[in-house]
């Protein structure tokens, strides 16, 4: 696993946990390389009875689900993210990187949807 240094847990206002940098991060900067763990996609009906519903992917082209290791699995959400993630297939692993500045002590937030769906679509009530 791969992060930048100064990444760190923290209690949000409305969001229970989340990831903070102790550093200012600018675009384009890699915030983490978080390794995964394969669940085939028929043990879904089984996570999402679990406290594991709200922390994993899918994983792309294939009926597998992945939990991000690392901070991966805990950065919360915004439709004005500051970071994006980028999946590598060859590698197997996910990449997060900033996508605009992000200042020391700001939370980092990545869009769930891929800004791709309507927030609708998300299983919670999304709290900007």
């Amino acid at each position: 696993m791969h992060h930048v240094p100064g990444l760190f847990i923290a209690q949000t206002e409305h969001k229970g946990r989340g990831i903070f940098s102790s550093i200012d991060l600018e675009e384009g900067d890699l915030i983490e390389i978080c390794p995964l763990l394969f669940l085939p996609q028929q043990q879904i009906k089984w996570i999402n009875k679990t406290n594991l519903y709200d922390y994993y992917f899918l994983w792309p082209e294939s009926e597998s689900i992945v939990i991000a290791l690392g901070y991966g699995s805990i950065y919360n959400h915004s439709k004005k993210a500051n970071a994006e993630i980028t999946m590598d297939l060859g590698d197997q692993q996910m990449y997060i990187y900033c996508c605009r500045p992000i200042q020391a002590g700001q939370e980092i937030l990545i869009d769930y949807t891929g800004g791709t769906k309507p927030e609708s679509e998300l299983w919670f009530e999304a709290k900007d």
